[in-house]
C-alpha cells in the first residue's frame, strides 16, 4: 500500500481527469473515495488537500493548458483541457469519414480521442454514426505504409511497393509494381494520395495510399529531385493541385473556359476555389480556371445539366463523344 501512496499526486490529477468536469466538481470526500475504488490507495481528506494544491501550484506557475479551480463546498474540476469537446468531435468526425483508415484504426483512434476527455464525453459519441456504417478500405498496412513513405522522402530514396485494384470479389489485387520517386503525401477528398514520378515513364503520378501494399525503400537508388520533373521546375505548388486536379490526374493543366449556370457557381467555388476567373455571360457566367483537361472532363459530365465546357476545343470535342456513346448505351 505504501508503494502505491507514492503515485497519489498523479492518480489524483488522472481522477480528476476523467471524472471532472464544470458540471461535475469533485469534493475531497469523493476524490478519497476514488482513489480507493480505482486504485486501491487509502488516504484521508488532508492528504488528497495538499496534492491538489501542489497541482494548483505546478499548473498554474507552468501556463498548462489544464486549469485546477476550486469552490467553496463544491469541490475541483478541471477547467481547460488540451481539447475541448468540440474540437473531439470535430477530429473523430474526421476519421469516420476517411477512407483510407481501416475500420479498426479507426475504432482506436476514436478510443484515444476518447481518453482526451472526461467519461461524460463518451455517451455522446454514441450519437456518431458508427464506424461499420462508412466505407473503409480493408488495406491494414496504410499506417505502416505512411511511416516507410516518409523515412524514404527524408531519406531523398526511391520506393517499389504493389499497386493494387478492388476485384469483382472485392478484394485488392495487384495490378503494376512500379518503382517510384516519393515526394509528397496529400489529403484530397477524403482520400491520401502518394505524389511521385514513375521512374520508369518518368511521369508524375498520384496513387491512392489505401491502394499501395508492400512498400520497399530502394537504398541505392536516390530520387529524381521534383525541379528535375517536367512541369516542376518551381517546385510543388499545392494550390494548383488542390484547385485544378479535382480527381487527382496527373496530365498537364490547361487553361478551361466553361459557360455556368447561376445555381451552379455554389459548386464550382467549392470545387476550385475563389481564384477563378467569373465573369457575367447573358443570363450566364463564364468561368475560366487552369485544371487537368482530364479531370475536368468527368467532372463536366457530372454538371452537365448546369455546366458547358466551350474551351479548349479537344475536350470539348470528347465530352460530346463521351455524351453521343452515352445515348447510345441508354436507348
Amino acid at each position: 500500500m505504501e508503494g502505491n501512496k507514492k503515485l497519489v499526486l498523479l492518480r489524483v490529477l488522472h481522477i480528476l481527469q476523467k471524472h471532472s468536469d464544470m458540471h461535475h466538481p469533485l469534493t475531497q470526500e469523493d476524490i478519497v473515495a476514488l482513489l480507493d475504488k480505482e486504485y486501491g490507495i487509502e488516504v484521508d481528506r488532508k492528504c488528497v488537500g495538499r496534492q491538489l494544491e501542489l497541482l494548483r501550484e505546478a499548473y498554474g506557475t507552468l501556463n498548462s493548458p489544464i486549469t485546477l479551480i476550486s469552490e467553496p463546498r463544491k469541490g475541483s474540476y478541471i477547467e481547460q483541457r488540451e481539447f475541448e469537446d468540440s474540437e473531439l468531435r470535430l477530429l473523430i468526425d474526421g476519421v469516420l469519414s476517411s477512407r483510407h483508415v481501416t475500420a479498426k484504426h479507426s475504432k482506436d483512434l476514436i478510443e484515444k480521442l476518447c481518453r482526451q476527455s472526461n467519461k461524460y464525453f463518451r455517451p455522446r459519441v454514441k450519437n456518431i454514426c458508427s464506424v461499420n456504417d462508412w466505407n473503409k478500405t480493408q488495406n491494414v498496412s496504410v499506417f505502416l505504409n505512411i511511416e516507410l513513405i516518409d523515412e524514404a522522402i527524408e531519406r531523398g530514396k526511391q520506393i517499389r511497393f504493389e499497386y493494387n485494384k478492388y476485384g469483382a470479389d472485392k478484394k485488392l489485387h495487384k495490378s503494376s509494381q512500379p518503382r517510384v520517386s516519393p515526394y509528397q503525401l496529400i489529403l484530397h477528398n477524403q482520400r491520401y494520395y502518394l505524389m511521385a514520378q514513375h521512374e520508369r515513364f518518368k511521369q508524375m503520378h498520384y496513387y491512392r495510399l489505401d491502394r499501395i501494399t508492400n512498400v520497399q525503400i530502394v537504398e541505392d537508388m536516390p530520387i529524381t529531385h521534383i525541379r528535375e520533373v517536367a512541369g516542376y521546375e518551381s517546385g510543388i505548388d499545392y494550390k494548383k493541385i488542390a484547385s485544378g486536379l479535382p480527381y487527382m490526374y496527373a496530365d498537364k493543366l490547361e487553361y478551361v473556359e466553361m459557360l455556368v449556370e447561376e445555381k451552379a457557381l455554389d459548386q464550382v467555388i467549392d470545387w476550385f476555389g475563389r481564384n477563378i476567373k467569373i465573369e457575367q455571360a447573358g443570363d450566364k457566367f463564364k468561368v475560366g480556371l487552369l485544371a487537368s483537361p482530364t479531370a475536368m472532363e468527368y467532372w463536366a459530365l457530372q454538371y452537365v445539366k448546369t455546366v458547358e465546357v466551350i474551351s479548349p476545343p479537344p475536350l470539348r470535342r470528347r465530352i460530346l463523344e463521351t455524351l453521343e456513346n452515352a445515348i447510345g448505351q441508354y436507348k
